[in-house]
């Protein structure tokens, strides 16, 4: 059993309802107020049972056998994934003095930003939900996870794990269009796969380098522009001061906060300027409103 420390201004069902956004979600199954999560690790396929006491969150290894290296990747992969190492102190400080955060952060006190602590993973599922409604992002994201993933069987259910960056690297763009991705989504998703394949993109040497120098080289890769660079930079990198500003949803739940008034981006630029340094965890709860 692993364990760590549940930080100040942390709530782990607030980040349970965040997960449990689409139906049609296969890479996480909540049962019981307990997430069930498959991932590989160093070749070796674990499922975990994360669930919350009063002041623990606690990881319990249902498959897979422990070694002190994966140890250290699964601790590391929930402290991302949950941004445990996150002082949101400064944030809720910020957000008392703002109108619109200042009721969201009384309303989902706790809640943190869900990361996707697998750089392939979190650039494909942003390219795949390009232009298209979140409704039809997931109906693709679970053909290509159930087609090139990979799955876990525990107690008669089914657990997936995303396609591994070396198996989509050998697609062709018709498996990918046989499942309804357009052209060039298809290009742009076996394009990435092949930049991890070939060691031109890793996830180690972008952790390295500083912010603006992260968005520029996401930014280089063909199909991936600002909105999807600040979505990464958010969910796998775990910055604070990421900003999608050109996110539907963000712009949807703006319209609800400021009584029907949809904002043009640059006036949602000069309301973030309130936001400065927390950017990400602002957008972050403006999402979760459209939960409720």
């Amino acid at each position: 059993m692993l364990e760590f420390r549940q930080p100040q201004h942390f709530d782990f069902e607030q980040c349970l309802t965040y997960l449990q956004r689409s139906e049609q979600e296969l890479l996480h199954q909540i049962i019981d107020h307990q997430l069930y999560k498959a991932v590989k690790v160093a070749g070796e396929t674990f499922l975990l049972k994360v669930f919350a006491t009063e002041k623990k969150l606690k990881v319990e290894i249902l498959q897979g056998q422990l070694t002190a290296q994966r140890e250290i990747f699964i601790c590391k992969y929930i402290k991302q994934m949950f941004d445990l190492d996150r002082d949101l102190k400064p944030f809720y400080e910020l957000a008392q003095s703002d109108p619109i955060l200042q009721r969201l952060v009384e309303s989902y006190s706790g809640y943190r930003i869900v990361g996707i602590p697998d750089l392939f993973e979190s650039l494909t599922w942003a390219i795949i939900g390009q232009q298209i409604n979140l409704t039809f992002a997931y109906t693709l994201k679970k053909r290509f996870v159930q087609h090139f993933g990979e799955k876990v069987i525990w107690q008669g259910k089914e657990f997936w794990i995303y396609p591994e960056h070396s198996a989509v690297a050998q697609l062709t763009v018709t498996d990918l269009r046989t499942l309804q991705f357009s052209q060039r989504k298809a290009e742009y998703i076996i394009g990435v796969a092949k930049l991890f394949q070939s060691g031109e993109l890793s996830q180690k040497k972008l952790h390295k380098l500083d912010f603006p120098i992260v968005e520029r080289e996401l930014m280089s890769i063909r199909g991936v522009g600002q909105w999807t660079a600040h979505y990464v930079m958010m969910r796998s990198f775990n910055w604070p001061d990421a900003f999608p500003v050109a996110d539907i949803g963000l712009h949807r739940a703006l319209e609800n906060q400021l009584a029907g008034k949809r904002p043009t981006i640059p006036e949602i630029q000069k309301l973030a300027k309130h936001w400065k340094g927390w950017e990400a965890y602002a957008t972050f709860y403006l999402w979760r409103s459209l939960y409720d």
